[in-house]
This record gives C-alpha cells, structure tokens and sequence, in this order.
C-alpha cells in the first residue's frame, strides 16, 4: 500500500497533541482522525491511532498491521509536517503562533 495523500490539520497544543492528519491510500482509503504528538523529551512526533468507548473499554477504529505499512504511513505524515513547519518557519511565523491562530 501507498500513501498517496496527506493532510494535516493542526490544533491548539495540548498534552503533547500537535495536529490531527488525515491519509489517502493506494488513491482508494481515506482515514482520519491520526494525532500527532509531540514527544516528551522534544526528538520528535508518534502518531496515535483513533479509538471508540464501547462500554468500559476503548477499541481501537483503524491501526496499520505490518510495519512496512507502519512505518510509510509515519514517514508520509512526518514529512508533510516537516514541509508545512518549514513554510511556516521561512515565512518568519513560529508554530506556536500559526497554532494560537487556528
């Protein structure tokens, strides 16, 4: 499988919580609702998953099996946030204040 779309919609930060990105696969899955966090000790971002309360427990809606796929998916999201960060920084604005603004 291919990622062969990205979106990535960002949020007011919250406990580490950056973004929200949305992926396209093989131009036929659309799924959403990825966050994107930031780690704790700043080296980078980890991607969770969606989940649904049914009951007590929580499940999880989607998540990739394979690591292959894992590990596309992470790439894609990643940088497409690298680009977005990058233009966002080259037009003098910081990404606190792009996110305040949203």
């Amino acid at each position: 499988m291919i990622v062969t779309e990205v979106e990535i919609a960002f949020i007011k930060p919250h406990s580490g919580l950056i973004a929200f990105a949305s992926i396209v696969l093989d131009d036929q899955l659309y799924l959403s609702g990825i966050a994107i966090h930031q780690k704790l000790d700043g080296s980078g971002y980890r991607l969770t998953y969606p989940t649904r309360k049914l009951g007590s427990t929580q499940t999880q809606l989607f998540h990739p099996i394979r690591k292959p796929l894992c590990a596309a998916i992470e790439q894609a999201i990643f940088q497409k946030l690298k680009n977005v960060v990058s233009k966002l920084d080259a037009g003098h604005r910081s990404l606190n204040a792009e996110l305040c603004r949203i």
